[in-house]
């Protein structure tokens, strides 16, 4: 790609200025970085591996007892689980290998797959992110108004209140999140905030649940359903086995890392993958001991105990909702405070109006949606099915052989190309069983639903 050797420490000023320049790379030559309006090469190696095990054990981990466990039992959901964790974190590696690649540093996905591919897929890739994001984004709010729901009716004086009120709610709390906070580095003690109140629903729901299993009487471990059903729901259980590992926007997480970009990265992947794992193969396993094929789709609809302690996991998972939302949203508001040109301080009169009118169009759309069609699980996982597997395996694996076909022997190859088929394979058979779930519970959908 024509890159040379500098001459110079650091050139220009890209690094940590959020604007274009030049720096060294891992291997000591000069890397171009893109224009941003966000911060870049900010944040420690620990910090973003708070970002990424944020995204792990959001409150998601409250539904995987009952989404991956019960359709898969025990040998299928533990070796799924521990298989799904180990490919993951091979995908994720392949991505964070290629973000200075050719000279330059790919801080969006959709920059890296244009770079190699060309334009067509540049937009493609750009359309199939924020898809994936803003549906990822839509379950969040879903999700944080069921907790706020959960939570209200521990406590029956009424029932004014149905979901679409507390899904209102939840997306209020986010628009002003997002006010308040600028970008994905600015989250910092917010970050330590998500960790704590995750690891308090995690720690609540793993106890009452192993209290549950020890004084219950044995539980069913059948998978439940016909033959043609459970074939079907295995495989989307399988899709949710690596949707529960992988965000679709690495690169724009790495973006953040101090140099060396790459080193540092695999640091926080490590971490995420070894000790972020644990709190979710915890509350996961635990629930599905506890209660069997009976697991619910959100676990603390399961557990017995004391109100006020399952009040305090309702309202942490509402809260940890917030912040993983601003993560998974911050693609949206860096290509968009880049494209008219945010500058200067976040405190700026003209910056905080355009986060109030940018930022709260694009989550009041997201929370009308969440409102609208609560019961849009069936439409994640079709939009999982093509998008998630695309972006994270396919495309991964891809990349990579494209990148360094001149350096790989012809049994890496076939290696990756073997991947490529098979979560193709795997992403055309997860999108075929997601089209049939919504046509089985079509008859059960109507729009602003109390669920």
């Amino acid at each position: 790609m024509g890159v040379q050797q500098p001459n110079d420490a650091v050139l220009g000023s890209g690094s940590g200025s959020g604007s274009g320049g030049r720096v060294y790379s891992d291997d000591h030559m000069i890397v171009e970085i893109p224009e941003t309006a966000h911060l870049i090469s900010q944040d420690s190696w620990i910090q973003v591996a708070f970002v990424l095990t944020t995204g792990i054990n959001s409150a998601y981990v409250l539904g995987y007892s009952g989404a991956i466990m019960v359709p898969l039992g025990w040998i299928g959901g533990v070796v799924g689980l521990i298989l799904a964790t180990a490919l993951s974190l091979y995908a994720n590696v392949l991505v964070a290998k290629l973000h200075e690649h050719g000279g330059r540093r790919h801080i969006r996905y959709r920059d890296l797959a244009g770079f190699i591919y060309g334009k067509k897929t540049y937009f493609l890739t750009w359309g199939l992110q924020y898809m994936n994001l803003f549906m990822i984004n839509v379950g969040y709010v879903i999700l944080a108004g069921s907790a706020l729901k959960a939570m209200y009716v521990l406590f029956p004086y009424d029932s004014v209140l149905k979901l679409p009120h507390f899904i209102a709610f939840a997306g209020l709390a986010n628009i002003v999140f997002a006010i308040c906070v600028p970008h994905l580095s600015a989250l910092r003690v917010w970050l330590i905030v998500s960790t704590v109140i995750s690891l308090v629903y995690i720690a609540i729901a793993f106890a009452l649940s192993l209290k549950d299993g020890i004084e219950a009487p044995p539980r069913d471990y059948d998978i439940p359903g016909t033959t043609i059903s459970r074939v079907f729901t295995t495989i989307g259980a399988s899709a949710n086995l690596f949707f529960a590992f992988n965000t679709g926007m690495l690169p724009e997480i790495q973006a953040t890392v101090k140099e060396p970009v790459i080193g540092n990265m695999m640091k926080a992947l490590y971490s995420q993958f070894t000790l972020g794992v644990l709190p979710l193969y915890a509350v996961t396993f635990t629930g599905y001991w506890a209660y069997g094929s009976e697991s619910s789709a959100y676990l603390l609809n399961n557990v017995n105990g004391p109100i006020w302690l399952k009040a305090v996991a309702n309202i942490c998972a509402f809260l940890q909702t917030i912040v993983a939302v601003h993560i998974f949203a911050s693609p949206m508001y860096e290509c968009l405070d880049t494209k008219y040109g945010v500058k200067g301080s976040a405190l700026a009169v003209r910056n905080i109006a355009f986060r109030v009118v940018v930022r709260g169009g694009y989550l009041g759309l997201t929370t009308f949606v969440s409102a609208l069609l609560p019961f849009l699980g069936d439409f994640m996982s079709l939009t999982g099915a093509i998008s998630t597997f695309p972006l994270t395996f396919i495309l991964a694996n891809h990349m990579y052989l494209m990148a360094k076909k001149m350096k790989l022997s012809s049994l890496q190859k076939n290696w990756h190309w073997l991947n490529v088929w098979f979560f193709g394979f795997l992403s055309l058979a997860a999108a075929v069983a997601a089209i049939r779930l919504i046509a089985v519970d079509s008859s059960y959908y109507h729009v602003f639903a109390d669920l």
